[in-house]
Order: structure tokens, then sequence, then C-alpha cells
């Protein structure tokens, strides 16, 4: 057989016994067996490139609610300091046949300033950091060459950012584009050529770049939202701003669930939009600056008009409205007469109904009943919203000023 004739007997018997696992060598020259190995996979042979290519894609884990949050920032402490100025060079010039160059030791360069600009782009602090350092300068070369200035570093902030320095404005960036030079650049070293004169005509002097300035600024928006919603902890004002905005405030069956600002945003046609702030909740003795005190004042002034919610289900639910209204004119004078709604929340509790006839007898303004948690009657409030917000843009046209844009 062919079999016998190129596998000897011996060698064959030899194989089989050390390697077991090797096929026989009939079954190595059978045709059939030759072609199944052909047609059939191996995947305990598959390079590392081609096995990765089999595997799936890894699909990102989904980011929870709390970290899809952002806060509103509207206040920010930073430490500015402006880049150092390079070094002077001292150095000769040298050359065959020129004994006596002279000095060719060029100066550094500026240290870069750090500045801030108003962007349109920007709604919020919460993208600036609390420390910036501007670019130094490069230092001076040999052949009178001179060191390269550094590059500005510019902190991109919202319109109608304040800076203060010690509780004084120092500057306004009311406008997009507005700038302000939060810290200077040290200036660069001079070489030791700046110090060539006829009675020093071969100056080894040279003098060290300056020290970029340093400040601590405090920056703050005068303006916040168009709307900002006003009234006691637990009231219902995140679950309302979730409910007429993508705004994601946390909402709890406990006081005090939201301690920082949420801004969400309102969308009509023709492409308005209308930002409505949930401000953390008001007590008793705000004005005092108990509870958040001055912090929670301080976003409710600078709304251009505003939205008091009412808990429906509390007993004399219009002794809420007296005491928003009185915190908020011991806080400024006139600050509770601006353009404002008066909205009753928790309208689907059997207590609320009861209660709303009688708070609206007391009240000569009209009351928005709703309910966030079912969306009951939330058309209304989107309607009065928007008219509040025509006038407040009629008003600033007629003033000649340009108003907030979302």
């Amino acid at each position: 057989m062919l079999t016998s004739r190129l596998v000897p007997t011996l060698t064959r018997v030899i194989l089989e016994r050390k390697w077991p696992w090797i096929p026989a060598a009939d079954t190595l020259l059978d045709p059939h067996y030759l072609f199944q190995q052909q047609a059939s996979p191996r995947p305990l042979f598959l390079s590392c490139a081609q096995w990765s290519n089999r595997q799936e894609p890894k699909q990102k884990r989904n980011l929870s609610e709390k970290k899809l949050k952002r806060y509103f920032v509207d206040h920010r402490r930073v430490f500015v300091t402006g880049g150092n100025g390079g070094n002077g060079m001292s150095c000769f010039h040298s050359e065959p046949r020129k004994e006596y160059g002279g000095p060719d030791g060029g100066d550094g360069g500026d240290g870069g300033h750090v500045i801030l600009k108003a962007d349109k782009h920007v709604r919020s602090l919460s993208s600036v950091l609390s420390v910036y350092r501007g670019f130094d300068g490069e230092p001076g070369g040999s052949k009178n060459c001179y060191g390269r200035n550094g590059d500005c570093l510019y902190i991109r902030v919202p319109p109608g950012t304040l800076v203060k320095e010690e509780n004084e404005i120092v500057a306004d960036l009311s406008q997009p584009g507005d700038e302000y030079i939060a810290a200077l650049g040290g200036a660069g070293g001079k070489g030791n050529r700046f110090f060539l004169a006829n009675d020093n005509r071969a100056p080894v002097t040279c003098t060290p770049g300056q020290q970029g300035q340093e400040r601590v600024l405090y920056l703050e928006l005068k303006t916040m939202a168009h709307a900002g919603m006003v009234g006691f902890p637990n009231a219902g004002k995140s679950s309302l701003l979730r409910a007429i905005s993508n705004a994601k405030p946390a909402v709890a069956s406990y006081p005090f669930t939201t301690l920082n600002p949420h801004v969400g945003i309102v969308h009509y046609e023709g492409y308005q939009q209308v930002a409505v702030a949930d401000i953390p909740g008001i007590i008793r003795g705000a004005h005092q600056n108990r509870g958040l005190g001055f912090a929670f004042l301080r976003h409710i002034e600078r709304c251009r008009f505003l939205l008091f919610v009412v808990d429906l289900s509390v007993a004399e639910p219009w002794t809420q409205l007296e005491d928003l209204k009185y915190e908020l004119e011991k806080y400024e004078e006139g600050l509770s007469q601006r353009p404002h709604a008066i909205i009753g929340n928790k309208i689907d509790l059997p207590q609320s109904k009861v209660n709303f006839p009688q708070l609206q007898a007391r009240l000569e303004q009209k009351v928005i009943p709703l309910s966030a948690l079912t969306g009951e009657n939330l058309e209304e409030l989107l309607l009065h919203l928007k008219e509040l917000y025509d006038d407040y843009v009629e008003t600033e046209g007629k003033q000649g000023r340009e108003p907030l844009n979302w």
C-alpha cells in the first residue's frame, strides 16, 4: 500500500507512542481527513488580533442621574497669576578676525496676561477653575535675539459677570466680547546689550525677568435666569422644574433637597427660550442670614421676574406668600414688587382643593392651581410664563437694553 511505502511500520509505532495526540500516519494521508481539517474552523489557533476582531465592542455604562446633574454656579473664587518674564542674556559676539565684537545678549520675552473674556456661549461659572497661571516668556539669546513673549491666557465667563477684589467691584463684563486683564504678565529681563554705553563698552550685566502679578478675584453673576421660583422648602419647586423643562434636580420628601440652584430651559415657538431657576428654599428670617440666608436671596435678586410657589396642602397657605414677600422686601426694597406669578402647587391632594378657594379669596391677583406630580394645568403656567417673558423683552427694548438670551 501507499501508506506502508511512505511511512515505515517501526517509525509509525514510535510516533504514536511518543505523541499519542498526533493522528496516525494512515489518517494523515487520508484525503477525506485532510479536506475536513481545511474546512473546519480552528478557534484555538486564532491570533490575538483575529480574536479581538471577533469580540463584541464594549458598551459604556450608563451614568446615573446623580452624575448627570450640572449645578448652576453663579459665584467663584479664582487665584490668578500672570506669566513670568524671561531672563536676559549676557554674552559677547564671537567671529573670526573680530576679537572685540561687543555684547550681543538679547532681552527676555514678557510673560503672558490672564484675561477674563465674556462669551455668550457660556451660561455658568461651573467651567471656571480655581487657579490659573499665565504662560512664561522665553529667555533671551545670543546675537541680539529677543525671547518670545508668553501667550495670553483667556478665561471664558458668561456675560453679566462681576469681578470683585476685596469686596470692591473692579470690572463689569456685561456685554459679549468684554475683556478684563485679571493678572499682568511680568516684564522680560534685559540682556547685556541693553547696558552698552560709552563709558561701559563691555557690560556683563543682565537682569532676570519679573514675576507675574498675583491676585485673588471673586466672580459673581449679576444675571442668573429669566424667572426664579421662590418658595418654602418642600413646596414642589424641583418637581415643577422637572415637569416644564429637561432639568433634573433632586426630588425627595424631605426639606432642603435642593442646596444648589438649577436652571431649566422652557422652549417656545420661534426658537424662544425662557430660563427658569430652581432656587433653594427660603425660611423665616432669611433676611437675617438664617438658613441659606443671603446666598438664597442673592439668587433671587438676579432674576428678571419671579414665580411664587405655594404649597396648597398646608394649613393657611396664604401665610406662606406673605412671609415670602416680607423676606424679599427686608433684603432689598422693591424686590417683592417685581413682575411675578403666584402658583398653587399640589392641587391633586384633597386638602389642597379645600384651601385653594380660601387663598384665591384673600388675593386680588390670580393664582394658578396645578400639580407638578400629575401635570394638571401646566399649560396655563406655560402661557402665563410666556406673557411675563414678552413683557420683559418689551420693557428692555423701550429702555434701549438688550434682553437676556439663552
